[in-house]
Formats: structure tokens, C-alpha cells, sequence
């Protein structure tokens, strides 16, 4: 008896299996200056042809899945035990020259761990930004902040990234950390190498042997910063622990805070809704800040999980320990829950939330607001210098970062530390 041929049926299963883009189409490019110069398009093109889940590379020849559905961004992000933020079975396929490599790879901390090591960092770096006083803050953005604005105040120009933010936030930074300019220095030049991808070993090696000499001078030297309640905190953690941790609050958190202060300096600079509301008194700048946590959070796609098996997310097989990178920016903007009105609305993924969310916010939120409040109320005529073109981004996966932001106002005065003319008259009428 002749066996009969086989039936074909249509595939009712709308399941792909294996890897979930498998296919001759390429990636997303999210490297590619092409990417940083318009994301939003991109975003917008990868929900129309692949909805919630999107094929995308890093880095040239390094795969990922990007999230771009919030729903399911929030299953993912509430449930580590299957999606763990351990990078380190993938980081053994990535060649070790990889660009981003320096940023992603495992270090002992709370976003790059899983299960009770997770919970002893959190603890730790949670524990230690509690005691931050922000109250103090206040006080501590301010005379950073005008000194900063008195290089510059009488000159009619200036590049807001170089002149103000960068050096605020990175005095601020090392403030909190108790961390001395001379150290603080090496540990700018290293961050910056990392993030940038450029001599990113060279950046590494910079970045860790500043952090253990502040380390070792926070242990013989205690105060009333981050780094000497690591070193106490009841978790215990040793010296490469304390290291990597105070490297985390270091380059998360100046990355951070440049690029939301200067997102929002640019919304209000250009943006009409904006622009005379916030400089008027007619909205605070919190709402502008808010606005850009929304649409253009300084961190755009980041909050990476690598699965241990592959697993089924919106009918599609994601495979095993390849990365998922939470596009919070792309989420943020998903039709699906996204109103016009923005207003109060504190509903986005740019702090993260489940276990990896952002201990910092408070903070973040302070130090943004007053080192935005403390420039308009110096320079309240500012403007957006266009006369070389319009603001460029830098390239890159995850960051959503100016190149510069050249501003022009009438050459002013320089202030004192309490935000008044220094130029007073001898006796008041």
C-alpha cells in the first residue's frame, strides 16, 4: 500500500518561530546618524511594518529586539524573572572591540543583575540616594549655577552644553558623590569616552581607576555623600562593588540630566507652546521638562533584558539572550495610549518601572528644574542661535543627545550668588 502525499494546510498560527525576524529585510540601523537625526520617523515606520516589536541593530552586526508597544513594554519590564537584565551569556558573542560593548556589558549592579543580586544592589544604591538632602539642593545647583552664567553673561553668546549644563551637572554629580575635582576630571573624560564609543577601552581603564582611588579616599576620609553610605550600607558590598555602583550613579546620571536639561532648554527655545509660557510665568518649567520625558527623554531606548529561553511576546518567539531594549521614547508615543494633551501627565517610561526603575527621580527632577529656572531667570531674553543651522543630535542606540546649543541675549551683567545684578548701588532709595 502506497503511502499518500502529504496535505499542505494554510498556517493558521500567526506564531513565527525561531528568531522573530529571520529574514532577508535588514535591521533598523539605530547606529546610524540617518536614525539620530529623525528617531521619531523611524519609530513611527518600525510600528507600521512590525507593530510592537521591531528588529534593530545596535552596533554593525550586533541584533536586538526594540520595544515600541507600551503594554508590552510594561509586561516586560514588570516581570525580570523572564526577562533578567544579566548581559553576560550574550556579551560572550559580541566581539570584544564591540562600540557599545563598554555600556552594556555585566558590571556588579542592580540594572545589569538578576534575582537577590539585584535586590542587595538596589537596596544599596537606593539606600545611598535617599539620603541625598534636597533641601540642600536647592542651594547647591544655585551657587553652581551663577558663577557658570557670569563667564558668559556679558558676552551676547554662548553653547549651553559646554558654557552651562555640562559643567553644572558634573559639579553637581560629584557634589552628591563627594568626589574632588581632581579625580572628578578623569572620571569626565572616561564617561565621555564610553558613552561616545570612542577609545572606549581607554575610557573604561580612565573611568575605574579614578573611581577606586575615590573609593579609597571615601573609606579613610568619610562624609556625608553617596559613596560613604555604599561603603556602610549593610549589604556589605566590597571594594569592586562600591566601584562599579558609584560608576553607575556617575555616568547614568550626568548623561541623564545633561541631555533632559538641555532637551527641554531646546523645547523652550523653540517651541511656541513653550517658549513665552515658561519665560512669561505662565507655566513652570516642570511642565517643559515633563513634555520632554514624553517625547524626547534624554535616555530614548535603554532598560535592556536578555530572556534565558526563547519566549512568546505578541505572537512572536524572541530568542534567547539576545537583547531587549525598551524604546521608552517610542512607547511613550504609542497611539495606543498616547493623548494630545500632555498636561500633569507623569504616565511615561523615561524613569523606567518595576525593579529597574529610577531611584533617583526626585533628585533628577530638582536639579533639572532649578538649572533650567536659575538660566532664564539670568538670560530671560535668550534665544536659539540658528545662524549655523539647525540643532544636530548625536548618533548613537540609546541616548537622544544635542552636539551643541548655541544661544544669543543681550550682554548682561554679572549676577551674584542670590541672582542679582553684582553691579548694586552703594545705598538703596
Amino acid at each position: 500500500m502506497s503511502t499518500p502525499p502529504p496535505q499542505t494546510h494554510p498556517q493558521s498560527c500567526p506564531v513565527f518561530h525561531g528568531s522573530p525576524f529571520d529574514s532577508d529585510d535588514p535591521r533598523v540601523p539605530m547606529h546610524a546618524p540617518e536614525f539620530a537625526a529623525d528617531p521619531h520617523h523611524a519609530y513611527r515606520e518600525m510600528r507600521r511594518q512590525y507593530g510592537s516589536l521591531a528588529p534593530v541593530e545596535l552596533a554593525p552586526g550586533v541584533p536586538a529586539t526594540l520595544v515600541i508597544g507600551y503594554h508590552t513594554a510594561v509586561r516586560i519590564l514588570n516581570d525580570p524573572e523572564h526577562f533578567p537584565a544579566d548581559p553576560r551569556t550574550w556579551q560572550k558573542t559580541v566581539p570584544a572591540d564591540c562600540p557599545i560593548l563598554p555600556l552594556v556589558e555585566w558590571r556588579p549592579i542592580g540594572s545589569k543583575s538578576a534575582g537577590l543580586d539585584l535586590v542587595r544592589y538596589r537596596q544599596a544604591i537606593t539606600a545611598s540616594i535617599d539620603t541625598i538632602d534636597l533641601y540642600a539642593l536647592h542651594r547647591i545647583v544655585e551657587e553652581i549655577a551663577i558663577p557658570l552664567v557670569n563667564t558668559f553673561c556679558q558676552d551676547g553668546t554662548a553653547d549651553l552644553i559646554s558654557q552651562y549644563v555640562f559643567p553644572l551637572v558634573f559639579e553637581v554629580v560629584n557634589t552628591l558623590l563627594g568626589c574632588p575635582p581632581q579625580i572628578g576630571q578623569r572620571l569626565a573624560a572616561g564617561t565621555a569616552a564610553i558613552v561616545e564609543g570612542v577609545d572606549a577601552d581607554n575610557g573604561n581603564k580612565m573611568l575605574f581607576e579614578a573611581l577606586l582611588e575615590l573609593v579609597a579616599l571615601k573609606r579613610a576620609e568619610p562624609g556625608n555623600d553617596i559613596t560613604t553610605v555604599l561603603l556602610r550600607h549593610p549589604a556589605e558590598l566590597d571594594e569592586l562593588e562600591v566601584v562599579h555602583n558609584v560608576a553607575a550613579v556617575y555616568g547614568t546620571g550626568i548623561e541623564f540630566l545633561l541631555n533632559l536639561i538641555v532637551n527641554t532648554l531646546l523645547v523652550i527655545l523653540t517651541d511656541d507652546r513653550f517658549g513665552g509660557s515658561v519665560m512669561g510665568g505662565n507655566l513652570c518649567s516642570r511642565e517643559a521638562l515633563d513634555e520632554v520625558l514624553f517625547n524626547d527623554p534624554p535616555l530614548a531606548n535603554l532598560l535592556i533584558s536578555y530572556p534565558r529561553q526563547p519566549i512568546l511576546v505578541d505572537n512572536v518567539w524572541l530568542p534567547a539572550h539576545q537583547p531587549i531594549v525598551i524604546s521608552m521614547v517610542a512607547c511613550n508615543n504609542d497611539p495606543a495610549i498616547r493623548t494630545e494633551d500632555l498636561s500633569g501627565n507623569r504616565a511615561h517610561l523615561a524613569w523606567g518601572i518595576g525593579p529597574h526603575a529610577c531611584p533617583a527621580q526626585s533628585a533628577a527632577y530638582l536639579i533639572a528644574q532649578d538649572a533650567i529656572d536659575q538660566i532664564l531667570d539670568a538670560l530671560p531674553e535668550m534665544r536659539l542661535d540658528t545662524t549655523t543651522g539647525a540643532p544636530t543630535w548625536r548618533p548613537g542606540p540609546f541616548h537622544r543627545a544635542l552636539t551643541a546649543l548655541p544661544v544669543t541675549f543681550p550682554p548682561s551683567a554679572p549676577l551674584n550668588v542670590y541672582g542679582e545684578s553684582a553691579v548694586q548701588p552703594a545705598v538703596r532709595s
